[in-house]
């Protein structure tokens, strides 16, 4: 079934803050691709419940891009917040990742967030992985550019794990 990504999201920033790692967008979004695709590639589960799209700097969850999108390129300095369906407040929005999960997240956020967003957008776009497949479809029509997950776990389920475990 997967996460909201928002949750995911606010994981990264809150490990990110305690390591001292600021976080903009675009990196945001590159490291959420990358947990949610070592889960898929190690794990065989989604982390997140929701497709990615592939947008110019590579793969996005739309709507995490527009909870973080007043940041522009500016480091995020809040969380991402949903509607309470018990109380009707906005609270932050959070999961009880289970322990392997957490101990996946932990690695993969670790490894990517000490890299620059141009080295992440780089990585993402590496030749012949998911988003360089849908962006490079060369379709006349492609609704959303999304990234199916069976191609994401296709992808990475053959790479070599560039964290340790």
């Amino acid at each position: 079934m997967g996460y909201d990504g928002r949750a995911v999201a606010n994981y990264v920033l809150d490990t990110c803050s305690v390591s001292g790692c600021e976080v903009t967008n675009l990196s945001l979004q590159k490291i959420i691709f990358f947990c949610h695709a070592w889960c898929l590639g190690r794990l065989k589960r989604p982390l997140i419940r929701h497709e990615f799209e592939a947008w110019k700097y590579g793969p996005v969850l739309q709507y995490v891009y527009r909870d973080f999108s007043n940041f522009d390129s500016s480091p995020i300095t809040s969380r991402a917040v949903g509607i309470n369906p018990v109380t009707g407040s906005k609270d932050v929005v959070t999961a009880d990742f289970d322990e392997e999960v957490l101990q996946l997240l932990a690695e993969v956020v670790g490894f990517y967030s000490r890299r620059t967003a141009n080295q992440l957008v780089r990585l993402s776009h590496v030749p012949g992985g998911p988003w360089s497949t849908v962006w490079n479809d060369g379709a006349a029509l492609n609704p959303g550019m999304r990234i199916k997950n069976e191609l994401i776990e296709s992808f990475y389920s053959d790479r070599a794990v560039p964290f340790t475990s």
